[in-house]
């Protein structure tokens, strides 16, 4: 089968969506399936080659995703016609793969990570008319009719069948997980303790939050709920690990005044980010990992977490209920007081405990091929 995978953006380019469709694109390629992915040109990028088996064409789009919606139509089209299906995700490669799929008449899928409409303005801080504008480009993808649509957790469909998309339209497919490399029993303890060793930590209390400091990710809460924490485990540390690249440069800083504003700087020991390759050391090296989140499609974050036998505390919007399992509590969203309450929980061992729920790539594949070739069979 050739698949022609649309989306703004692509690796080097690093994200939920890009880690999805770099898994599932080489995948394909290691079943016999010819994949070609379409995508903005980054800084430092070529505008063609081919990685692990992937053809990758780059469309020069000002450096901006929004631009690549129009950028990338007529190379979409010229792709297109070669294919026999198109998977795109929102949101900016939606409606160039939507009307490069009409145009040729080819099937098109679209992968809905998360469904922002009446939320915008919650999850990102935009202003008002901001929000508003985002919200209304975001309802004309939905308005296009796409041959078919995955979520990639029931809590995206609830919120995608809102938007009156027949359910019938509709597959629920989990992303997946390395497991050979998320498994705890790849660090050893001695890594562990190198860890904690590195950074100074003692035998104190560790819970442990990590990711890019966008709003949707909730630290601010989080960092509210220290002091709380700290009055009863007066020998507990966060360690928070926060990306402070220019995208996120303001709230970062925001986030650096909100820990003086709290007498954080004793409790909180903050970190640049390390390679993916060494994350699970420092999470093997944690006692707790804590997951604030205000929006999440998928939460990979808590599954990469339980997938190391750590004990987890997430809050309870979008998917983070359904996908964590293990050893885990969860607290209401955006209260400080209520993550504080969880947190120390699980530091006197009191938390939930269900059956690890596994989500392997395989499966995801399996699923999201047969959803193809359903189509083709049409």
């Amino acid at each position: 089968m050739k698949i022609l995978f649309i989306c703004e953006n692509y690796y080097p380019h690093i994200g939920g969506a890009e880690v999805v469709f770099k898994n599932l694109a080489e995948r394909y390629v290691q079943q016999g399936h010819k994949v070609t992915i379409l995508t903005h040109l980054l800084k430092g990028t070529k505008k063609r080659e081919t990685i692990n088996g992937v053809e990758i064409y780059r469309v020069p789009s000002v450096h901006s995703r929004y631009v690549f919606t129009f950028s990338s139509l007529q190379l979409a089209v010229k792709l297109a016609r070669k294919q026999d299906i198109i998977q795109t995700t929102s949101f900016n490669g939606a409606p160039p793969a939507w009307l490069a799929a009409k145009i040729t008449g080819k099937k098109v899928v679209i992968t809905v990570h998360e469904v922002w409409i009446g939320k915008w303005q919650e999850v990102t801080e935009f202003s008002w008319i901001k929000s508003k504008i985002h919200e209304l480009l975001e309802r004309a993808i939905y308005v296009l009719p796409f041959d078919r649509y995955i979520c990639v957790s029931h809590a995206t469909k609830k919120d995608l069948l809102k938007l009156k998309i027949d359910e019938k339209q509709i597959d629920v497919v989990h992303n997946g997980l390395d497991y050979e490399f998320w498994n705890e029993h790849s660090v050893s303890e001695k890594e562990a303790q190198e860890v904690r060793k590195k950074l100074q930590i003692g035998r104190e209390f560790v819970y442990f939050s990590w990711g890019r400091p966008g709003h949707s990710k909730g630290f601010e809460h989080l960092i509210k709920a220290v002091p709380i924490i700290s009055q009863q485990l007066p020998h507990s540390t966060l360690l928070l690990m926060l990306n402070p690249q220019e995208k996120y440069r303001e709230k970062y800083e925001e986030l650096l005044s909100l820990i003086k504003e709290n007498n954080g700087q004793d409790q909180i020991k903050l970190i640049p980010p390390v390679a993916y390759s060494e994350l699970k050391k420092y999470i093997k090296a944690v006692n707790c990992v804590v997951i604030p989140s205000v929006a999440e499609g998928f939460g990979y974050t808590a599954v990469e977490a339980t997938s190391m036998g750590i004990p987890v505390v997430v809050s309870n919007t979008g998917s983070l209920p359904e996908v964590v399992s293990g050893r885990f509590q969860i607290f209401e969203n955006k209260n400080s007081t209520d993550l504080a309450e969880n947190v120390v929980k699980v530091a006197k061992k009191q938390w939930q405990e269900t059956q690890r729920k596994i989500f392997p790539w395989e499966e995801s594949v399996k699923q999201y091929l047969q959803i193809y070739n359903k189509l083709q069979s049409k």
